[in-house]
């Protein structure tokens, strides 16, 4: 029978998180819920009951899911989260989305890896297409490289033989 305690024990029913460096983190339930992939981790665990006990943490074992990236994704989970209940206007979210994103390319790029671990498709979604619009202010190959910080590996030879075999790609955008 679904006692008070009990509701009151289901409303209030957290999971812990431990990142791959040992770290933990409390997060309630409906939030760790917007995981696909922590949502199929404990979907075989039984509902809770007067006198259980705090389940293990849940172990993200992926690189990407260390504690201060996946500090940021708690804190995006749970933005978002609120955001539902309060109803809040999408000017709203996108909004905070847009300060959201605005950290360096290591935590941008390790946002991306854990939302596609964790299998949060907003997230993925909003960070990819940072990266996209990033791409788009680059004119060339050359400020992509810069803007990225990506070494170039092509000879002066390679390189005119990739302009030549794509010329007609030039043609097309001017």
């Amino acid at each position: 029978a679904l006692t008070p305690s009990i509701l009151k024990k289901m409303a209030t029913r957290t999971v812990t998180l431990q990142s791959p460096d040992k770290q933990t983190f409390h997060v309630p339930w409906d939030v760790a819920m917007r995981s696909t992939v922590v949502k199929q981790m404990l979907e075989d665990l039984p509902d809770p009951s007067e006198d259980d006990q705090a389940p293990d943490p849940v172990p993200l074992m992926d690189r990407s899911c260390n504690a201060n990236i996946l500090e940021k994704v708690i804190e995006y989970l749970n933005k978002h989260h609120d955001f539902d209940k309060t109803g809040a206007a999408q000017d709203t979210k996108d909004s905070w989305d847009k300060d959201y994103v605005k950290v360096d390319d290591e935590v941008l790029f390790n946002l991306i890896l854990a939302a596609n671990f964790l299998d949060v498709k907003d997230l993925l979604d909003l960070t990819c297409k940072t990266v996209a619009e990033y791409i788009k202010q680059c004119k060339t190959p050359e400020e992509i490289r810069q803007r990225f910080n990506i070494p170039n590996d092509f000879s002066p030879e390679e390189e005119e033989e990739v302009r030549r075999e794509n010329a007609w790609c030039d043609e097309t955008l001017y």
